[in-house]
């Protein structure tokens, strides 16, 4: 049986949006990251941006056999790392293969979506 999911990971379109009008429903930034193993994943991240140096090395665990939602509008990581508003691209270094999706949800355009980054072994 082939192996799922990946080590490392690239979501090259991180920009975290507004909230528009409505704030029943604010807008926001989502990582959702699956370990099926039967042992922690202990992952890296590393943020490229546009304008500032990149910051590396932040660190998430995934508990074995379950799914986490990190809300990247949020402080995130255990080092409650806060990304300043503007373009970047976000790295996940796992040391297990994990399967990952990065989300956005902006309210300025009432536009959502989910994408799987470039991923490689």
């Amino acid at each position: 049986m082939s192996e799922l999911g990946y080590k490392n990971y690239m979501f090259v379109d991180g920009d975290l949006p507004g909230n528009g009008d409505d704030m029943s429903l604010p807008g926001h930034e989502a990582l959702m990251i699956t370990n099926k193993h039967a042992q922690d994943a202990h992952i890296l991240v590393n943020l490229y941006f546009s304008d500032k140096p990149p910051v590396k090395g932040l660190h998430i665990t995934v508990p074995a056999e379950r799914v986490i939602c990190v809300m990247l509008d949020r402080p995130f990581a255990e080092e409650n790392f806060q990304i300043p508003f503007g373009q970047y691209s976000l790295e996940l270094e796992s040391d297990i293969t994990i399967c990952a999706s990065f989300g956005r949800l902006d309210r300025r355009y009432n536009l959502g979506y989910y994408v799987t980054g470039y991923c490689a072994n």
